[in-house]
């Protein structure tokens, strides 16, 4: 599985750390932004390039990973977008709700409420969390697409 991962400033640092430790676990991660910190950067314009780069990977089950002060607008951004179901993360039981019950390809973390470790932590139980694929949430992410453009 491809995770391809973008930040706004305030999630730039913690995207730095977030894709070295991932790495060293062994995924593998494509940082799809800036290589600086761009204080003038918007976080819509991060969300686009990892659902850009997401849509057009030859990998089955590509995966995204956003970060920005709050993750509330990163979240918003890319859930605007047909087929991404992002959802903001700040503990485990979530992180794992969102991959088990949801299929949640975007995983969005708040940089300012979680310190980089948790971070880690969060990213690593999403990525490790299968899909449960029940019946019930497989009709509802065909709803929720069905009503999207």
């Amino acid at each position: 599985m491809k995770i391809y991962i973008d930040a706004d400033h305030n999630g730039f640092d913690m995207k730095q750390r977030l894709t070295e430790e991932l790495t060293r676990a062994g995924f593998e991660v494509v940082d799809v932004g800036n290589t600086t910190v761009d204080p003038d950067d918007d976080y819509p314009q991060a969300a686009a390039r990892v659902v850009s780069a997401m849509r057009a990977s030859e990998d089955d089950e590509p995966r995204g990973i956003l970060l920005c002060g709050s993750g509330q607008g990163v979240c918003i951004a890319a859930n605007r977008y047909k087929g991404i179901r992002a959802s903001l993360i700040w503990n485990a039981d979530e992180a794992t709700a969102a991959r088990n019950d949801d299929d949640c390809n975007v995983l969005c973390l708040p940089a300012r409420y979680v310190h980089t470790g948790e971070a880690i932590d969060l990213a690593e139980t999403w990525l490790k969390t299968p899909f449960a694929g029940a019946a019930r949430y497989k009709r509802r992410i065909k709803e929720l697409d069905a009503g999207m453009q």
